[in-house]
């Protein structure tokens, strides 16, 4: 199997293990399928709910980096079971004292854990849809986008950054996307831009008070 990219981030005082994988085009469809038939029958049927192979080879992927994650900085070697949240945010159902999230898309999937909430999206850069664009962003964003000279790159990371708030906040998507960005109080936000891969993963996470 191809190795996986971890790292320790610290962003401003906040702790937080991420890992990555990139290299989604290495495993073979049944390597995929050996990888789910490990899982838990819940998490099994979750995978195979996709009915194409890449959707099926991202779920997998993801709760694998989650699984790997918990045993390399928890000790915890058990599987994990999920509670879902109002608005669709997974904790872990056995220990809701460790924070995690995870996203895919079909050029990378990403999975961090940390002491605190946190949350985290991947996209892959796109075409560049103005229609889309204008429904989320607001005057000053798209202004941002217009004026760059790579607006598909420009865009994605706005995206990004957006769907990693919400997912921290674990609110769902709110009325007032185009302006999330403005009123985020003490949140910090990382991005990563890897136009050689074609991808974008943004990093939300509270300010540490201390």
């Amino acid at each position: 199997m191809p190795a996986v990219q971890q790292d320790l981030h610290n962003v401003t005082n906040r702790m937080f293990h991420l890992y990555l994988e990139d290299n989604l085009q290495q495993y073979t469809a049944a390597q995929i399928e050996n990888i789910i038939a490990t899982f838990p029958p819940q998490r099994r049927e979750v995978a195979m709910r996709y009915k194409f192979e890449q959707g099926r080879k991202e779920s997998a992927l993801a709760y694998q980096l989650l699984c790997q994650g918990l045993k390399e900085h928890y000790g915890i070697e058990k599987m994990p079971s999920f509670s879902i949240g109002e608005h669709g945010k997974p904790s872990l159902a056995e220990h809701p004292e460790i924070h995690f999230n995870f996203s895919h898309c079909k050029h990378a999937v990403i999975c961090a854990l940390s002491d605190a909430p946190i949350g985290v999206d991947v996209e892959r850069i796109g075409r560049y849809r103005e229609e889309l664009a204008r429904h989320c962003m607001n005057e000053q964003e798209m202004a941002e986008i217009q004026s760059s000279p790579n607006r598909e790159v420009t865009f994605t990371r706005l995206w990004t950054q957006k769907e990693a708030l919400v997912k921290l906040k674990g609110t769902g998507i709110t009325d007032d996307l185009p302006n999330i960005l403005c009123h985020n109080g003490k949140i910090q936000i990382e991005t990563v831009v890897n136009e050689e891969k074609g991808y974008v993963y943004s990093i939300a996470t509270f300010m540490s008070e201390s």
